[in-house]
């Protein structure tokens, strides 16, 4: 009978072996070639004064794609890290206006490509104690689902603000919002929720997972304000800030 445990137990941890390496096989070396195929695209798009408007079409198709490609693989391998506990904390300090100002410029071309508007209103400085790392990434999911979830024309509202000391910052959009079934599963990883994305994207189910487990290891809270049919307002609240 040990000896039979004994060998179920190695085979469990074979698999879960296996299970690591394709996650860091997926997350980490073919995310080499998604990067290349992203600066080409770039590179083409600085001279487009011989495109036809179809090609112009091909290369807004191509830049989503990749773009989509690259998010899911950082989704991956921050999943990696906090299911292996491999996610350190380095805390330091953060301005959270410029944080969040850079995530914003980094998804303007996706959002502008998908008639999206991105209106926001930052403070120049607002400082926190935290992780870097934790706090972009929380932040990026939020804002590629808001992008990602929702239609031509609509609009997505960020702010940044402290109150009582507190830093926080929130994302309000115009998307489908979530059913009751959804605020039930809306945190957990891999969860197949009613919305769906509106120009193909991929939809693992694990950026609110990533965004709570983050905002848990640094001591931070999400509150979610949704009515279905109208969209969702997501506030991330930090301890205190410096």
């Amino acid at each position: 009978m040990d000896d039979s445990i004994e060998s179920l137990r190695q085979k469990i941890e074979s698999l879960d072996q296996e299970k690591r390496q394709i996650i860091s096989l997926v997350s980490h070396d073919i995310k080499a070639p998604l990067n290349r195929l992203f600066a080409l695209v770039q590179l083409m798009r600085l001279d487009e004064t011989n495109l036809t408007d179809e090609q112009h079409d091909y290369l807004d198709k191509m830049h989503l794609v990749v773009a989509d490609g690259l998010g899911m693989i950082r989704n991956l391998a921050d999943y990696r890290n906090l299911e292996y506990k491999k996610t350190e904390l380095l805390i330091e300090k953060v301005n959270l206006g410029q944080v969040i100002l850079m995530a914003i410029r980094n998804f303007q071309s996706v959002a502008a490509k998908k008639k999206i508007s991105l209106q926001y209103d930052l403070p120049q400085t607002l400082l926190l104690e935290s992780d870097h790392h934790c706090v972009i990434r929380i932040f990026e999911n939020l804002l590629s689902n808001a992008v990602k979830f929702s239609k031509e024309g609509k609009t997505i509202t960020i702010a940044a603000s402290e109150k009582d000391k507190a830093p926080f910052f929130s994302i309000c959009d115009e998307g489908p919002g979530f059913t009751p079934n959804d605020e039930k599963k809306l945190y957990q990883k891999f969860a197949k929720l009613s919305a769906q994305p509106t120009a193909g994207e991929s939809a693992t189910g694990l950026g609110l997972f990533i965004v709570k487990e983050m905002a848990t290891k640094i001591g931070a809270t999400v509150e979610c304000d949704t009515e279905p049919g109208k969209g969702s307002c997501f506030r991330v609240t930090f301890k205190g800030g410096s």
